[in-house]
């Protein structure tokens, strides 16, 4: 694999520390701003939807421009919005400073997901996506887990001083080891060019299903904190360790999901997302038990971000020669997800009933993915357009045209 996939994967690792380590804060920074589980529950949603904006805001207004500045300068928006963040004296700077954070999300990971597939053969090209959403699985193996830690024992505020500094060496990165692309042939219909890939029915398909197949793991993962300890029993200082039992199986599931999307997309989302209900309802069944909470974490992870590889690869095919801006409202749709999954849970939460409320909630959120799924991919199949085998093809043509 090029070398720049890595610089891209480091990028994700930074990105992806900023949007999850926050879970594992959530009782601190509630504690610190006196509000409830459910408003700091909106550091997540508002992220969340501010990915959405960024997502298909930027990424529209810079699809002319070469690919390498914009990333560069996305991640300066980035570094500026953790500033804000560990700097914040109340509720609202925060909330500030995460929404900054977070439009330079979506951008990077649609722009750079295209980057990505763009370095290597048809045949490798969810794999290359899958090896950048790396960085989102080793922020969650690595990053949270310790960030989590060192949140504890210094303040909430160290760890956004520590992402500051993360930002500033993937900044580095991406200027030393991402190449130079050229910059969008498209002349003044370049825009149009590429709002002309949503008339596929397939991408809002595939969007739908990102929402719900990614909203549905994330919901349940949103609360995650408050599950282990006032569910499980688990003691809060063990938190940050559970957190890495989650991040092995999302390392694990993202790189097998790429491997296996790689083969036939359809067939491994549809394969994945049941299986992955089947594991939320499990879950919620046995929150009870330390030892088959473990086991769930692990499975959650791993099949929750399996799917995140085959999600993103078959949009960007089914988007034909525009693959840039559909590949960003993807982006935007696992963040749509997100907030989706987080405020139901919240809404389950206020509702008392209970901290496994959130799993339930994700399981039926991943049921509807799972059934959108089943319909896109059968309608697919009687188009003859399958994003199997033939869809890198389709994408490799794709990215040479934009």
């Amino acid at each position: 694999m090029p070398v720049g996939l890595i610089a891209l994967a480091l990028g994700g690792f930074g990105i992806g520390l900023t949007e999850f380590v926050i879970m594992g804060l959530l009782p601190e920074v509630a504690a610190d701003f006196q509000v409830t589980e459910a408003q700091a529950g909106w550091f997540i949603s508002g992220y969340a939807l501010a990915v959405v904006v960024g997502a298909l805001g930027l990424t529209a207004a810079v699809t002319r421009f070469e690919r390498k500045p914009v990333l560069a300068a996305l991640l300066v928006l980035f570094i500026v919005g953790n500033l804000l963040s560990a700097t914040a004296a109340d509720y609202w700077p925060m909330m500030a400073g995460r929404v900054l954070a977070a439009l330079a999300h979506g951008a990077f990971f649609g722009i750079g997901a295209v980057v990505a597939a763009d370095m290597v053969a048809p045949a490798r090209k969810a794999a290359a996506i899958a090896l950048m959403f790396t960085g989102l699985t080793a922020a969650n193996v690595l990053g949270v887990p310790f960030g989590t830690m060192l949140g504890q024992a210094a303040g909430w505020r160290a760890t956004f001083w520590a992402i500051t500094a993360v930002g500033v060496a993937a900044l580095a990165g991406i200027l030393a080891l991402v190449p130079r692309t050229d910059v969008v042939r498209a002349g003044k219909g370049g825009l149009r060019r590429e709002l002309a890939a949503f008339r596929s029915s397939q991408v809002w398909l595939s969007i739908l299903v990102t929402i719900l197949g990614y909203g549905g793991m994330f919901g349940a993962f949103t609360y995650i904190a408050y599950t282990l300890t006032e569910v499980t029993g688990f003691a809060a200082t063990t938190v940050p360790w559970l957190l890495i039992i989650f991040g092995v199986g999302l390392f694990i599931g993202n790189t097998i999901g790429g491997k296996a999307a790689d083969r036939n997309v359809d067939r491994t989302l549809l394969v994945v997302l049941a299986v992955l209900s089947a594991i939320l309802v499990l879950f919620a069944l046995t929150a009870t038990s330390q030892m088959l909470t473990v086991a769930s974490l692990v499975l959650m992870g791993g099949f929750g971000f399996a799917t995140v590889p085959g999600l993103q690869m078959r949009v960007m095919t089914y988007a034909s020669s525009a693959p840039t801006l559909a590949s960003g409202a993807n982006i935007g749709a696992f963040n749509v997800g997100n907030a989706v999954g987080a405020w139901l849970g919240g809404v389950t939460i206020t509702a008392g009933l209970g901290y496994t409320s959130p799993i339930w909630a994700g399981a039926g959120i991943t049921l509807l993915g799972l059934a959108v799924m089943t319909f896109a991919a059968a309608a697919a199949k009687r188009n003859q357009t399958p994003a199997g085998v033939g869809g890198a093809a389709v994408l490799e043509d794709a990215l040479k045209n934009s």
